[in-house]
């Protein structure tokens, strides 16, 4: 009836097994791959709710039809089996007896854990106090040619989990309940944001000019047009483009690409939320960014409060805010000129023994000094802010000081979380930076990006006063769903090819 007894069989032999119950199934008419539809009564959870006040030994009186996954049978004589049912709403016990089914008993027979089924039976309450439902009726939707891992006993690689993720979500529920948190997570920031007036626009993943950040992209090549393409690093400059063409609260949630390491906080496809808001400067961006933060716990169910990595975390507003020169000075012991002078910088980062890699910019110094010095010490969110202009090669200057911006970083638990500004609607200045830019790639900086010199003729027909941020959202759900890593966040992490004979 199951595989709980084939001690030693080989997945060779249990699948063999398993294909002979289903040509026995279509020998008796009942070929799983001929049903088109099964009418469910409602999804399980809903069926545990509907009878949750069923008393011991009570029976409901009618009949439900439910469809999900087998969990292990269990055989009790020849003639009563226990199985449970899970679908992606709850799971519920199932109890085959022969005197209730008649002719259709034959069937349990020919069932494994993971077959696809549709039942019909009615509701009771167990002497146990079980919610269970007495089959009557039983179909198989889909024969599992394949028997699943018990749990982590059979899938404890995490390069396995990753790569048959499919299998992952059917034997841990814990990781299918991430997944269904994720999708809240992001349902809610949209509810979030379309009650407030953003519109949600789609704009180009294939981009003649990757540009919005400093990062690597994906090359590829269009056969059509014979020109090279690149995959987007960031979705601002577009979206900054709706801005001047009229679209004056736009967003989009999509995925980016960074051809760049893989690390527990880093994947080089992974989803960001990016949003500009015409009128506003970064002041507003910031308020609106402690409340999708709030927003967002609240979806996972974590609330307020939530505790992460050992550490307690408040969402509540407002966060903790400190200036980036300040933070320098405090825990890396910099003053201002050894962050915006090059040579005093790269003097500090020898002197605190940091590594550099060859050819670093004035920027990634600074930036390298700053993660090793400063973010460990941002645990609760935080807001870091007036970066300097290096840094920031999009984002509008102070009025009261040209070598900072009016920016703002969002930290929490030690990583960067958010990045939003002022923007920089000045079409000059952009172009002097976009220079600089050049000249830094011309040196050898592989992540200074290409300038894109039309978006500096889309300033020139006047972009508003605006504020824009990006959001990591594969970061945010990690720590609102307690994960370790962002793989474990995404439902099909990068991985290498799985090598077959």
């Amino acid at each position: 009836m199951n595989e709980s007894g084939d001690v030693g069989a080989t997945e060779a032999e249990l699948i063999r097994a398993r294909r002979n119950k289903l040509e026995e199934l279509r020998s008796a008419g009942n070929d799983p791959y001929a049903h088109t539809k099964f009418e469910r009564t409602y999804p399980i959870v809903e069926a545990r709710l509907a009878h949750e006040k069923l008393a011991v030994g009570e029976h409901s009186g009618h009949s439900v039809a439910l469809a999900g996954r087998l969990q292990p049978l269990r055989r009790m004589g020849k003639k009563i089996v226990f199985a449970d049912l899970a679908d992606q709403s709850a799971r519920i016990q199932l109890y085959f007896r022969a005197e209730q089914m008649g002719d259709g008993f034959a069937l349990v027979d020919l069932l494994d854990r993971g077959d696809l089924v549709g039942v019909r039976g009615e509701p009771f309450c167990t002497k146990t106090g079980e919610l269970t439902i007495a089959v009557k009726e039983a179909v198989v939707l889909a024969k599992s040619l394949r028997p699943l891992p018990e749990k982590w006993h059979g899938l404890v690689d995490p390069a396995a989990r990753y790569r048959h993720r499919y299998v992952d979500l059917m034997v841990n529920r814990p990781v299918l309940d991430t997944m269904l948190t994720r999708s809240r997570i992001i349902a809610a920031l949209r509810r979030y944001l379309d009650e407030r007036g953003y519109v949600e626009v789609e704009t180009p993943t294939l981009l003649t000019i990757a540009g919005g950040a400093n990062a690597r992209p994906f090359a590829t090549h269009s056969h059509a047009l014979d020109i090279p393409l690149q995959l987007r690093i960031a979705t601002e400059l577009n979206l900054k483009r709706c801005v001047v063409g009229g679209i004056e609260k736009v967003y989009e949630i999509g995925r980016t690409f960074r051809n760049e390491g893989i690390d527990r906080t880093h994947n080089p496809e992974f989803t960001m939320l990016e949003l500009y808001e015409a009128y506003t400067d970064v002041e507003g961006i910031l308020q609106l960014c402690e409340g999708m933060v709030l927003t967002a716990a609240h979806a996972a169910g974590v609330g307020a409060k939530h505790e992460y990595d050992g550490k307690d975390l408040s969402f509540a507003p407002p966060f903790a805010r400190v200036r980036y020169l300040d933070a320098l000075a405090s825990w890396g012991g910099l003053s201002r000129d050894d962050v915006l002078d090059e040579s005093k910088a790269r003097a500090a980062a020898k002197r605190l023994k940091i590594e550099l890699e060859p050819g670093a910019s004035h920027g990634h110094v600074v930036d390298k000094i700053f993660e090793e010095t400063v973010q460990p010490h941002l645990v609760n969110p935080t807001f870091v802010t007036d970066q300097p202009v290096l840094l920031s090669p999009l984002a509008k200057r102070r009025r009261d000081d040209a070598q900072l911006v009016e920016r703002f970083e969002l930290f929490i638990s030690n990583m960067e979380i958010a990045n939003a500004f002022s923007e920089l609607n000045d079409p000059d200045d952009q172009r002097e930076r976009f220079a600089a830019q050049a000249r830094e790639r011309a040196a050898g900086d592989a992540e200074a990006p290409e300038p894109d010199w039309d978006y500096v003729h889309a300033l020139e027909y006047g972009l508003p006063p605006t504020g824009g941020i990006g959001v990591g959202l594969d970061r945010l759900i990690m720590i609102l769903t307690s994960q370790g890593s962002l793989r474990d966040v995404l439902l099909f992490p990068m991985q290498k090819p799985e090598e077959r004979a």
